[in-house]
């Protein structure tokens, strides 16, 4: 029998609903290494991420950018989507066409939808707005700007609501004008994390795949899930959770890496990005 690592390895979840399959089966009282699941917001588990206070964790995309440095990319995990993602929205007083030129409030709670809003408006809408960084309440969003960024369950919830907003959604406007997928999300081990303890990264890793699958062959219980806490109907979540992408694979990393390109070059990041995705046995480098 393996002889179970006493070294606890901390690992990040993500709150919102988008992530659900990855966590819903994973159990760390199953596994052999001892790990601690972590539960929060995307900005903070980007923080501690980047600061180190996390060994691995669901990040989101930017933030992983900014500490690409420091990290790998999990094989085949992700929050993507091909088109309409249904919870990263600006709502706007006017079409969007006027909306990019006045005030945009930004919800606090995540970098990669704020922007992933800056690319394009800026680049593909050549829109010059104002921006502030608000807490994610649409309400009191508008009633200081011509339009809001809400993402996750704060934009699933206000897209319900019959309130006379134009509803612009980020990942079907992105796929429009490039043709390719968004991934919002990532899961990330920091490199120490990867080179001191590779066995229990694995055995996570694999803990993540095993929960994908089920959770993906079986849907029902997150539906449920997302009706009691949440609100909503059941098919709402089934078109929902059916319509994302977990994967990560060649259409999702040219997706992002052409995010990170533009990032680049309107000086939302200092450098370039090369995803780096962890495996077992070798750092792998994506088309190298």
């Amino acid at each position: 029998m393996e002889t179970v690592i006493s070294r606890t390895t901390r690992v990040g979840k993500i709150k919102y609903t988008n992530a659900w399959p990855v966590f819903h089966s994973f159990n760390p009282e199953l596994l052999q290494h001892s790990v601690e699941l972590v539960s929060e917001v995307p900005a903070l588990l980007n923080r501690r991420m980047l600061e180190g206070s996390l060994e691995v964790s669901a990040m989101s995309s930017f933030a992983y950018a900014q500490g690409s440095d420091h990290f790998m990319l999990l094989p085949d995990l992700s929050v993507s989507a091909d088109g309409a993602v249904q919870s990263i929205l600006l709502f706007s007083r006017e079409p969007l066409e006027k909306a990019v030129n006045g005030t945009i409030a930004l919800t606090n709670t995540s970098a990669t939808s704020v922007n992933l809003l800056k690319i394009l408006v800026e680049k593909y809408l050549k829109g010059k707005p104002e921006y502030f960084t608000s807490e994610p309440d649409l309400t009191e969003m508008l009633q200081r700007a011509d339009a809001g960024l809400l993402i996750g369950d704060h934009a699933i919830k206000a897209s319900w609501e019959n309130n006379g907003y134009y509803v612009t959604d980020l990942g079907q406007l992105w796929k429009e004008w490039t043709g390719h997928s968004m991934t919002f999300a990532v899961w990330a081990v920091r490199r120490e994390a990867a080179l001191s303890n590779p066995e229990a990264i694995s055995e996570i890793v694999h803990a993540f795949h095993s929960s994908k699958e089920r959770s993906l062959k079986r849907l029902t219980p997150l539906i449920d899930h997302a009706v009691r806490e949440i609100g909503g109907s059941e098919h709402y979540w089934h078109g929902y959770f059916s319509n994302l992408c977990y994967d990560f694979g060649m259409r999702q990393q040219q997706g992002l890496e052409l995010y990170f390109k533009y990032a680049y070059e309107l000086g939302l990041l200092k450098h370039e990005i090369k995803l780096q995705i962890w495996s077992d046995n070798t750092l792998t480098r994506v088309k190298e």
